[in-house]
């Protein structure tokens, strides 16, 4: 997957003293990147909007 102009965010659950943080970019058309803040030029996880949103109420539910 092309992520090239995605626009990355942590997130707002991420800690400030440079832990375990997720990004995620919700910019580009049918597709949500999410990476591990500490290895931008790694591996990216891919959803679609659908499933992401999905993905997160669920977490919502088990936090």
């Amino acid at each position: 997957m092309d992520m090239t102009g995605a626009q990355w965010r942590k997130s707002s659950r991420s800690s400030t003293n440079g832990g375990a943080c997720v990004e995620v970019a919700d910019n580009l058309p049918g597709v949500v990147g999410v990476r591990d803040s500490k290895d931008p030029s790694g591996p990216v996880l891919t959803f679609t909007p659908a499933a992401w949103r999905t993905f997160v109420a669920q977490a919502a539910e088990r936090a």
